[in-house]
């Protein structure tokens, strides 16, 4: 524990990763908060970063909770939610099994071919193409949700491909967001611990990273809440490019 507790590398990567995490569940573009895993890994298991991260999304999911309270989709969370819960059991089961690169690899290439739809559909329609809600496609991708958050706290790209192309207003894409995520970290910390991933050393580190939590995603509720939609949907996108990339490329390095 006194190990990883002082050594700067952990800090230099963890606290940003903390800063961006807490901005993404601020609303201020929810593709920052892919970030976090990967980023602690540079120094870090994935495992052991995402057993340190879940504490703390579970603070910011509070506070993100008492942000944006009664700002959200019934429907969506209604269609989504049971999915979710779905694919978190089926990590749990598969949790020896998949590997957080193979998770990784599989987000990147859903998440890049969802952003060349948007561009697909840009061009042929314009920015103002709306999809409707469809409980088939909500379960199927509530469950992807689940299944990615458990493995490697990447739920964000599945959640997305359904609700962006809704065209809601940002503040209830992101309310709607909030409450979902909320739910499927706090019904994670059950299999979290039952795997063993609550030793002394991560809760420790988990507790040291914590106040770092409120703060930044109080400041990107405060971004979210000035941003038209116009602004907001291709800052969304743009960064779920990114990251797309990023989780391609870490995962394929790893693998392959």
């Amino acid at each position: 524990m006194n190990a990883l507790l002082f050594d700067p590398s952990f800090y230099a990567v963890a606290i940003p990763a903390v800063l961006l995490v807490g901005l993404s569940k601020g609303g201020f573009g929810g593709a920052m908060g892919f970030i976090g895993v990967p980023l602690m890994a540079l120094v870090i298991s994935p495992v052991q970063a995402a057993a340190i991260l879940l504490p703390i999304l579970v603070l910011m999911d509070i506070v993100s909770l008492w942000t944006w309270r009664g700002i959200f989709d019934r429907q969506i969370l209604v269609q989504m939610l049971p999915g979710s819960m779905v694919g978190i059991g089926a990590g749990w089961l598969l949790a020896a099994v998949v590997t957080p690169d193979m998770v990784r690899f599989i987000v990147g290439a859903v998440a890049i071919v969802f952003v060349g739809r948007w561009l697909y559909l840009l061009y042929r329609h314009g920015a103002d193409h709306t999809s409707r809600q469809n409980p088939v496609a909500a379960a199927f991708w509530g469950t992807a949700a689940g299944f990615t958050s458990f493995i490697a706290h990447v739920g964000g790209p599945p959640f997305q491909v359904y609700t962006l192309p809704l065209r809601l207003d940002p503040k209830v894409v992101t309310g709607t967001g909030t409450i979902f995520f909320a739910v499927t970290n706090a019904v994670k910390l059950v299999p979290y611990f039952a795997l063993g991933q609550f030793d002394a050393t991560n809760l420790t580190a988990s507790a040291v990273l914590m106040p770092f939590a409120p703060l930044a995603t109080l400041a990107g509720a405060w971004l979210v809440r000035r941003m038209r939609p116009e602004v907001f949907y291709p800052f969304t996108y743009a960064t779920v490019a990114v990251v797309a990339f990023k989780l391609l490329w870490d995962g394929a390095a790893q693998m392959f």
